[in-house]
């Protein structure tokens, strides 16, 4: 007889909000290649700092917070047709927890330090293994982030956290050869990105726009422990 898997819970729950989210938004997925030799270099840094919880996942929501706050249109929920813009940056990021995947956010990121992310983002973890966080922090998002990157994914298409209009997934970061302006080939660490966003609102060329500034941000611009 075969085995049969049923949906309840919180996994129906889960799998009803992807659903409402595939029905009410026109999503359309975006990628590409990020050198990761500075986000690599900053992670050893804060290392270094005594810093060890810092992750490649807290240095991405840092400058993804500094890319929003430009992109304010990625940083909006969906209402009755239309589309507000929330000032406070509330960046949710996914987890999996004892009842599947659950994505609390961390509040206010546009005020927070590397640090407090690093810290934040530990505890959001830990209670979300232990069915601890709150309504607020499970409906209070404003965008999302998923992490693929321990897994041989370099690129997906990350369904959006509804009412959110836009989510970022991590993809693995592998070393490849990359020919530079003089033509020289050097070996880097690359990490994949992919961004899917509603295309009601968020036009193709927005969506490159923010994935080159957030490029840029990760490339060249990373917070540094002081």
């Amino acid at each position: 007889m075969n085995d049969v898997v049923k949906l309840s819970g919180a996994r129906a729950l889960i799998a009803k909000k992807m659903c409402e989210s595939l029905q009410n938004t026109a999503q359309l997925s975006y990628h590409c290649d990020v050198d990761a030799s500075s986000m690599v270099a900053a992670k050893n840094s804060w290392r270094a700092a005594g810093f060890n919880s810092v992750s490649f996942e807290d240095l991405i929501v840092e400058a993804l917070a500094r890319v929003l706050a430009e992109f304010k249109v990625f940083n909006g929920r969906l209402g009755e047709r239309c589309l507000e813009l929330v000032e406070e940056i509330n960046i949710s990021t996914a987890i999996s927890s004892p009842n599947g995947l659950v994505a609390p956010a961390i509040f206010g990121v546009q005020e927070k330090s590397v640090e407090q992310i690093a810290k934040e983002r530990k505890d959001l973890i830990e209670r979300a293994s232990t069915n601890k966080l709150t309504i607020p922090e499970m409906t209070g998002g404003t965008f999302t982030i998923s992490n693929l990157g321990i897994t041989p994914v370099k690129y997906f298409t990350p369904i959006i956290n509804y009412p959110q209009v836009a989510i970022l997934g991590l993809g693995q970061i592998t070393k490849e050869a990359r020919v530079a302006d003089d033509d020289s080939v050097h070996v880097c660490p690359v990490m994949g990105l992919s961004m899917t966003a509603d295309h009601q609102y968020i036009d193709g060329a927005d969506a490159g726009a923010f994935l080159d500034r957030l490029k840029q941000v990760l490339e060249s611009d990373l917070t540094l422990p002081a």
